[in-house]
């Protein structure tokens, strides 16, 4: 395993399970346990970062108020919402800072960072040192320390800083302190704003108690409207919260994860950005939402589906990721002034796995829309014809070699995961035609279904491991193979599937935690390194336990992987062989993965 490239670096990062995370639907900030905001892009979440220390300690930029006095740390949520406490105890008194993001119109050019805090007993100086670096630290800025805050400004962007106390220049940032007695609060405003927008971006006058009250009911009430009352619901809510958390606002696209670059091995090169709206991931979001019954959500992401059908290649193919906005083009770059978090290097902006082939996209889109149209709102007939398109391309494509599920860097392959999502866009489009009464080519889709099925139960079973395999041609086995009974290709009990669920707990699930592949039998993603186990296959073990009968399994591992979550209920994509967090944070795959299993093996074991 790789080891951390600077040794003294570990020491100065916190431990990735270690953070909150607050949002408005417009971008994130990480909120470490030590009171430092240490991830922040603004305005938007795939933005160069104002805040961006997780990356590089002393480069990257922070906001952090703390206590002067030693303490013990604590973070919670206020209940039903994503204002986030953290609490400082110690022997002169403890207290809190109330952090949050309040919530704007979603054409609002102006996003703020409320820092409240307070002391609730004794009494407690606290310390507030702000730091932004522009662009990733690239970028010089200036400061301008005015009677109630400060502003900073970097090649049109324009922060500004409302304090209760005098701050003072230190660094090309500002600092303070303030001794708060028992009951006494003060409030910090960090505002982000277009120049041209006409509001004040130092605002001694904002009410931040009216302003976290508003922020709190906007989340009640959105919640409120989560239809889950099973076991596990404070789980099921939080992640629902996150993914909440995770969708912007004026598109309706669904961003993977808003942090770029954590890695899947300390100290190795597994660094991807994931700010962007994978098909994949987004629609199963989607499919998270239905089962909650938030169907407005999957009625956005659609709307963002067909704005992007619209601007298909000719063909009818669509591209596996877009911007936030719709962006095509993500390039790839490294920035090498960064060390990256924890040393692990490089730091990656940007995504050149926009350009792979993924066969897979078309089946999981197709079966998000079938069931938005079922649970939601029904889907229009100009939709429909951007999908027929779509489905024309599989039907046309489907025997392709591609970089599959976990695009893989090390050369295309016949995935059977690609193969079986393609079976499933065509059989989600004849069934969607069948319910809609859409016109469709029904008997050539139904000619091409059918034979993908006879394929996959040919060539992508492996008779020695009596189990479903990879890609054709190998031995290796792949968690994906789990899904094939979650989408009805195969019944869950059906002896192929059985043995497949038993070849994949021997060879893939470490204590209940399920890797991806066997590293080195698999096909080849051309790098170096390993991994921790994939969070969002846990879930997937504990859905094909569920539907094969095998409830006391589900549960315990299921119950099992609920304890790798961190303080707040929060997942990143891997869990690390001592229940460290690994990969970018927090993963809306793994809130998905956990939303999807609580409600079906709800379900099974009866309400």
């Amino acid at each position: 395993m790789a080891q951390t490239k600077d040794k003294s670096a570990t020491s100065r990062y916190l431990p990735i399970e270690d953070y909150g995370v607050i949002g408005d639907l417009h971008t994130v900030a990480l909120v470490g346990k030590n009171g430092s905001i240490d991830w922040c892009c603004l305005p938007h979440f795939d933005s160069p970062s104002v805040f961006g220390s997780i990356l590089d300690a002393r480069k990257g930029g922070f906001f952090k108020i703390y206590p002067a006095q030693p303490s013990v740390e604590r973070q919670m949520y206020a209940a039903g919402t994503n204002v986030l406490m953290t609490r400082f105890l110690s022997h002169e008194g403890v207290g809190e800072i109330i952090d949050f993001m309040p919530i704007q119109d979603s054409s609002s050019h102006m996003h703020q960072i409320v820092r409240r805090i307070r002391t609730v007993r004794g009494h407690l100086r606290f310390k507030v040192e702000c730091r932004p670096a522009f662009d990733y630290g690239r970028a010089k800025h200036q400061l301008k320390i005015e009677s109630s805050g400060a502003i900073f400004s970097s090649n049109g962007v324009y922060i500004g800083l409302t304090s209760p106390v005098e701050l003072h220049a230190k660094n090309g940032g500002v600092e303070t302190e303030l001794l708060l007695g028992e009951g006494e609060d003060a409030i910090f405003l960090l505002r982000q704003q277009d120049a041209e927008s006409g509001q004040p971006l130092i605002d001694p006058a904002f009410d931040g108690n009216a302003a976290q009250e508003q922020t709190v009911q906007y989340w009640r009430r959105w919640l409120r409207g989560v239809t889950y009352r099973g076991r596990w619901r404070e789980m099921v809510e939080r992640s629902a919260l996150t993914l909440k958390m995770l969708t912007f606002a004026p598109t309706g696209a669904i961003v993977a994860a808003p942090t770029t670059s954590l890695p899947e091995e300390i100290g190795g090169v597994r660094n991807w950005d994931y700010r962007y709206t994978w098909i994949r991931d987004s629609a199963f979001t989607v499919y998270g939402f239905i089962r909650l019954g938030l169907t407005q959500e999957a009625e956005h992401f659609v709307k963002f589906i067909e704005d992007r059908a619209k601007e298909s290649a000719s063909d009818g193919s669509l591209q596996i990721m877009y911007g936030i906005h719709g962006e095509h083009k993500l390039p790839e770059h490294e920035l090498t002034h960064l060390e990256g978090y924890r040393g692990s290097g490089p730091v990656r902006i940007g995504n050149a796995a926009s350009d792979q082939l993924q066969m897979d996209i078309y089946g999981e889109l197709m079966d998000s829309v079938y069931l938005s149209n079922k649970y939601g709102k029904p889907i229009s007939y100009d939709l429909w014809q951007h999908l027929r398109r779509l489905i024309d391309y599989v039907e046309n494509n489907w025997h392709r070699k591609d970089e599959g599920i976990w695009e893989v860097r090390g050369g295309r392959q016949h995935f059977v995961y690609s193969k079986l999502m393609c079976w499933l866009a065509l059989d989600r489009g004849l069934r969607l035609s069948d319910k809609r009464s859409f016109p469709a080519d029904r008997s050539r889709w139904l000619k091409t279904r059918d034979t993908i099925y006879e394929e996959i139960m040919t060539k992508g079973w492996n008779e020695k491991r009596q189990s479903f395999v990879q890609h054709y041609g190998s031995d290796a086995l792949d968690a994906s193979s789990l899904l094939m009974p979650l989408t009805f290709f195969i019944s869950p009990t059906d002896p192929r599937m059985l043995s497949t669920i038993d070849a994949t707990m021997r060879s893939l699930v470490s204590d209940s935690l399920v890797y991806r592949y066997t590293v080195g039998r698999a096909a080849s993603d051309g790098l170096e390194g390993e991994e921790g186990t994939f969070n969002m296959c846990t879930f997937w073990l504990v859905e094909a336990l569920t539907r094969s009968g095998r409830l006391d399994e589900a549960r315990l591992i299921f119950e099992k992987m609920l304890t790798f979550s961190n303080h707040l209920g929060l997942y990143a994509e891997e869990t690390g062989p001592t229940g460290d967090f690994l990969g970018n944070f927090p993963q809306g795959f793994t809130h998905m993965g956990l939303i999807s299993a609580a409600f079906n093996l709800n379900r099974t074991l009866g309400e």
